[in-house]
């Protein structure tokens, strides 16, 4: 068999949807020819732990541990806010200088915090390609995408072939989603350049990703970029899932709200339908799972009285059955550069799932995505307006008990973990033949 080192800060027992796409892949590589190993973060600095995800890592898989010299995530997220401020009250001087000293240093960690894990991860993926037991393929998968940094060292320490992974875009999140200073904004495009020069093979997880990726770096061979989606894993499903109460309409969101998929506009059109409808807007129950940023905080305020909930983060096991008790499910993508090329990667779930979904996203690869597979509405993410007559018809629906309970979405089996995990096989083919070429 082949055999592949899974190079990711992202691994159980961190928690969250970026996990997802390198533990599926691990999963089930072994039944496409490729034995996975991974190199990992030994102390992650991460928001959130889910221990329930590692019931997917393969008995017997090797897992090498590096350690990251980044600060606990409360440590960092406490030197975050008092270099925001966020507050006119008088600021003590001990914050004061903790603010500056951690304003300082996300200017000066290019290209982001996590690039003090690379010291350490690139000491051990050196030491194992230059070991008897070195494998055939290299996968680097970002973000963070200081982990792409490691592609060099890889390149010169052996001969395996080197493929990146791009679940997300470096541009976009450089230049829209980080507090990024000088120093980031001039070396980022450079560094970019400089590890794909190191790679044999490219992937990315939307069509959109590609294009825009060949169109920056010219010297790419469009042969050699590849996308392969996210997807949904039917272990995942328990073979029985409640169904929705039948006193109240429910309505969820699963994963992190951040700036990037704002439920600004969801939470205004609920305030409209209260206004105008308050009896039938009772019957509506919105709810999010998944830890809120505070820059989104206050969208939520005095929401709790309208029917909207904040369960905070829960395990993965857990969420399936939330969303199947559900009469609708969100996905949500707000208006900001980039967002137009960005499949949200629980949508793929959401999809296998089948409960009508409702879409709040700017035209682009997700809207594209949700009509073809016929999963549900689709509107525009601030239309206030819009979404407010989208739920009164949903509500209305619902007490004349004529609310369909399945979207009955079409297509959804190219997108099973473990297809994907055989294209991925493919990429990992081709690459080694291009390494032993060249």
């Amino acid at each position: 068999m082949a055999t592949a080192l899974l190079v990711t800060y992202m691994w159980p027992p961190s928690g969250g949807v970026g996990v997802g796409r390198v533990l599926k892949l691990a999963k089930y590589l072994p039944s496409h020819g490729v034995t996975p190993s991974v190199l990992t973060v030994a102390n992650p600095s991460v928001p959130v732990q889910d221990t329930s995800m590692l019931k997917d890592v393969p008995p017997g898989t090797e897992v090498l541990y590096a350690r990251t010299f980044e600060p606990s995530y409360a440590t960092k997220q406490a030197t975050w806010q008092a270099a925001s401020g966020g507050s006119s009250a008088p600021v003590p001087l001990k914050r004061r200088l903790v603010g500056q000293v951690g304003a300082l240093a996300r200017h000066l960690l290019v290209p982001d915090p996590q690039v003090l894990w690379q010291p350490d991860a690139q000491r051990a993926l050196v030491q194992r390609l230059r070991s008897p037991r070195a494998e055939d393929v290299v996968f680097i998968t970002a973000p963070p995408f200081s982990a792409f940094l490691a592609a060099p060292a890889a390149r010169a320490a052996g001969k395996a072939a080197i493929v990146l992974d791009y679940r997300d875009e470096w541009l976009t999140i450089r230049s829209q989603f980080e507090m990024m200073g000088a120093l980031s904004r001039a070396l980022g495009g450079p560094l970019e350049h400089l590890v794909l020069r190191s790679a044999h093979m490219v992937t990315t997880a939307t069509d959109a990703f590609r294009d825009n990726l060949l169109s920056h770096f010219r010297f790419l061979d469009p042969a050699r970029v590849v996308t392969i989606e996210n997807g949904f894993d039917t272990d995942d499903f328990p073979a029985t899932l409640p169904e929705p109460p039948g006193d109240r309409f429910v309505v969820t969101y699963a994963g992190s709200v951040l700036v990037q998929n704002s439920p600004r506009g969801l939470l205004g059109a609920v305030r409209r339908l209260h206004e105008r409808e308050p009896e039938l807007a009772k019957l509506l129950q919105v709810d999010f799972i998944g830890r809120v940023v505070d820059t989104e905080l206050v969208h939520f305020e005095g929401s709790e009285r309208l029917g909207v909930r904040r369960l905070g983060f829960i395990p993965k096991d857990a969420v399936m059955p939330a969303l199947a008790a559900s009469h609708m499910v969100l996905c949500l993508l707000d208006e900001m550069p980039g967002a137009e090329r960005i499949y949200p990667a629980k949508i793929f779930e959401l999809l296998y799932l089948d409960r009508p979904c409702l879409t709040l996203a700017p035209e682009g690869a997700l809207t594209s995505l949700v009509r073809q597979t016929k999963l549900g509405p689709v509107l525009a993410p601030r239309d206030e307006e819009a979404i407010c007559a989208e739920l009164e018809r949903a509500l209305r629906l619902f007490k004349d008990g004529r609310f369909p309970t399945r979207a009955g979405a079409v297509g959804v089996e190219r997108y099973d973990r473990r297809a994907i995990a055989g294209r991925f096989a493919d990429v990992f083919r081709e690459a080694t033949a291009l390494a032993r070429r060249s």
